[in-house]
C-alpha cells in the first residue's frame, strides 16, 4: 500500500489517494478465491475443489475482482490512516480512480477527521453563582411530601370530592364504536390531578360507589390525529370512592418517617440536607455556566457527521426512553403529533452545542495533560454505587472501566475550570422590570425554542399512560419539558465511542439513581431504622394516588 497524496478540505476533512500493489492485490485475490470458490462449477472437480487458475480460464480472470476488492480496501484504508495518522470520524466515502488489474489498483478515500482544537480562556473565568438559602417554607415542602408518602386511602361512603380518588372501569367511544386508548379496569384516579384529558375528572365529582354515568368529552385540538378535536362519550362505573387519611405532623409523626424523637429534630437534619443539595445543584449551575463559556470559546471546524451522529444519538437516546415506559416508538410520535424528521432537525442546534463542549473537554484534557488513575476510577465507582443506591460489584456490570475513566477525566476537566474561577453574585433583574405590576407585565411564554424542545425531548420520559390503558392528555408539551440525555444546559459529558454505553451490559437498562428519603438515611446511603408506629393499610405513594396496573399519571411527569 502506498498513500500517493493527502489532502486537507474544508469542514476538517481528508482525501486518500491509495494505492494497492500486485502483491497485495494478488493476496486478496486468493482470499476471494478461498471464500467463493464453492460457488462455481468446474466439468470434473467437485464443488470447492476446482483450482484458482481452472475457475479463471473459464470464467474471466476478473471473476475474483470485485471481491478481491473488498478484501483490499478496508486494509489498505485502516493502514493508509495509521500512516497518515488520521483520527477519522465516521465511515469514508470510496471511489476507484484506477480500474484494478493484476498490476493492482488506486482508490480514493474521503473522510472526516477529528477536528484541530484551539481553546480560548479557559481559566480565571467569572459567572453567577445562586445563594443558598433555606426557608420554613423548603423543610414545610419536604415535610408535606413525607406527608404524602404516609398517607392513607381510604374507603368513604359519600360522594366524590375534588383531591379524593375512585376507583372506576372506563371505556371511551367514538361515533358509537370503541376506540383504541379509551378503556381502563379498577383504575384509580386522584380528582384534580387532571392526569386526563380536560373535563373528564370534573364530571366525575359527586359519583357514588356504584353509580354510572356517560361522559361527553371534546378531546383537545393538539391531541393524536384520530382524536384531535372529535367529540366522545366515555361510559363510567365507579367502584369505589376513597379519601385521603393523613397523619398529624407532630413528635409521632417524626418517629414514625425517622430515626428523630421530635418533629424539630426531623426539621432540623431535613434543613441541613436541603441546604445540602441546594450547594450542590448551585455548585453545578456555576459550572455549567463556566463550561458554555469554554464551549463558545473553542475554534474548530466541526465536521458535518459529528453533529448527525449527536443529533441521531438524542434520538436513539429518545427511543431507548419511550421503549422502557412500554410505549411503542410510533404510538409516542401520534400521542405528541410529533414527526421524526422534525424532531432530527430540530436536535441539530443542541447536537451542535453538545459536540463543542465533547472538544473543549477533550483539549482541556490533553492541554493540561490529565490522567485518571486506577484509584480515581474505583473512587468513581463507589461514587456511583452510592449514587444509584447499589453495590460496586453490580455497578461495574452496568459501566465499563472506559466509561467510567472518561467520567473521572470529565470532572478534573471541568475541575480545573471551575477552581480558577470567580463565582458571581446571582444575577438580579433591572429596578424597572421588578417594578412592573403584575397586572401590566406580560405573561412570560413558556414556550421553548424548538431545538430545545427537541433535544430536551430525548432526555428523560417519564412514564406516560399507554393509548390502551388511559385517555391520557396529549404528551406533546410534556415530551418537550423532559430533562436528561439533552438538556438545555449542554451536557458536561465527553462523546461516548459506543452508542449503547448507556444501557449497560447485555442491553440491560441503566440503573436508576436512588431517591432516598429525607431524614431517613445516612450520609453513605444506607437506610435508617424507622421506629413503626401507624399501620400503613393503603399507602399513597410519592406519585399521588395507588394505581392499577398502569402508569403514573401525566400530573406526575
Amino acid at each position: 500500500m502506498t498513500v500517493k497524496n493527502c489532502e486537507k478540505l474544508e469542514k476538517s476533512r481528508a482525501a486518500l489517494t491509495i494505492e494497492v500493489n500486485a502483491e497485495e492485490f494478488h493476496t486478496a485475490i486468493e482470499k476471494a478465491y478461498h471464500k467463493n470458490r464453492r460457488k462455481f462449477r468446474v466439468p470434473g472437480f467437485r464443488p470447492g475443489k476446482a483450482p484458482q487458475k481452472m475457475i479463471e480460464r473459464l470464467y474471466g480472470v476478473e471473476v475474483f475482482f470485485e471481491d478481491a476488492l473488498n478484501e483490499a480496501v478496508p486494509d489498505a484504508y485502516d493502514a493508509a490512516v495509521a500512516e497518515q495518522k488520521l483520527r477519522p470520524v465516521g465511515m469514508p466515502e470510496l471511489s476507484i480512480e484506477e480500474a484494478p488489474t493484476l498490476d493492482g489498483f488506486t482508490f480514493r478515500a474521503t473522510v472526516a477527521v477529528y477536528p484541530e482544537v484551539t481553546l480560548g480562556q479557559y481559566k480565571d473565568l467569572s459567572a453567577p453563582k445562586p445563594e443558598v438559602t433555606v426557608s420554613d417554607a423548603d423543610v414545610d415542602a419536604r415535610i408535606n411530601q413525607l406527608r404524602e408518602r404516609n398517607t392513607r386511602l381510604v374507603s368513604v361512603e359519600r360522594e366524590a370530592a375534588e383531591g379524593d380518588s375512585v376507583v372506576m372501569d372506563f371505556e371511551g367511544f367514538l361515533d358509537g364504536k370503541p376506540f383504541q386508548g379509551g378503556k381502563g379496569e379498577n383504575y384509580t384516579l386522584e380528582l384534580g390531578s387532571h392526569s386526563f384529558v380536560p373535563g373528564f375528572e370534573e364530571q366525575l365529582i359527586g359519583m357514588r360507589a356504584g353509580d354510572e354515568r356517560d361522559l361527553n368529552i371534546t378531546f383537545p385540538e393538539n391531541y393524536s390525529q384520530e382524536l384531535s378535536g372529535k367529540a366522545v362519550v366515555f361510559k363510567v362505573k365507579v367502584h369505589e370512592v376513597k379519601e385521603k387519611d393523613a397523619p398529624e405532623i407532630d413528635d409521632e409523626f417524626a418517629k414514625d418517617v425517622s430515626e428523630f424523637d421530635t418533629l424539630q429534630e426531623l426539621r432540623d437534619d431535613l434543613s441541613a440536607k436541603i441546604a445540602a443539595e441546594k450547594e450542590t445543584d448551585a455548585q453545578r449551575m456555576f459550572e455549567d455556566a463556566l463550561m458554555e463559556k469554554v464551549a463558545d470559546g473553542i475554534t474548530a471546524d466541526i465536521p458535518e457527521i459529528m453533529v448527525d451522529r449527536q443529533a441521531q444519538q438524542f434520538m436513539e437516546n429518545l427511543k431507548m426512553q419511550v421503549a422502557r415506559q412500554g410505549i411503542p416508538y410510533e404510538q409516542y410520535l401520534q400521542l405528541t403529533g410529533a414527526d421524526e424528521e422534525k424532531l432530527l432537525q430540530d436536535a441539530r442546534d443542541p447536537a451542535l452545542r453538545q459536540v463543542r463542549m465533547d472538544l473543549a473537554i477533550a483539549a482541556i484534557i490533553e492541554t493540561e495533560h490529565l490522567e485518571a488513575s486506577d484509584e480515581d476510577i474505583e473512587n468513581e465507582y463507589q461514587r456511583l454505587a452510592s449514587e444509584f443506591g447499589m453495590d460496586v460489584a453490580s455497578i461495574k456490570k452496568y459501566y465499563g472501566k472506559e466509561r467510567v475513566r472518561e467520567e473521572v477525566l470529565t470532572r478534573k476537566a471541568v475541575a480545573v475550570v471551575a477552581d480558577s474561577a470567580t463565582a458571581l453574585p446571582p444575577e438580579v433583574k433591572p429596578a424597572e422590570d421588578s417594578a412592573e405590576s403584575a397586572e401590566d407585565k406580560p405573561a412570560e411564554s413558556t414556550e421553548q425554542p424548538a431545538e430545545d424542545k427537541t433535544a430536551e425531548a430525548q432526555a428523560e420520559v417519564q412514564p406516560e399512560q399507554p393509548a390502551d390503558d388511559k385517555p391520557a392528555e396529549s404528551t406533546e408539551e410534556k415530551s418537550a419539558e423532559s430533562a436528561e440525555s439533552a438538556p438545555k444546559k449542554t451536557r458536561r459529558t465527553r462523546a461516548k465511542k459506543d452508542t449503547a454505553a448507556s444501557e449497560g451490559a447485555e442491553g440491560e437498562e441503566k440503573p436508576k439513581r436512588s431517591r432516598k428519603k429525607a431524614a431517613s438515611t445516612t450520609a453513605d446511603g444506607e437506610e435508617k431504622p424507622k421506629r413503626s408506629r401507624r399501620k400503613k393499610a393503603e399507602t399513597v405513594e410519592e406519585g399521588g394516588a395507588e394505581t392499577s396496573e398502569t402508569p403514573v399519571s401525566e400530573a406526575d411527569t
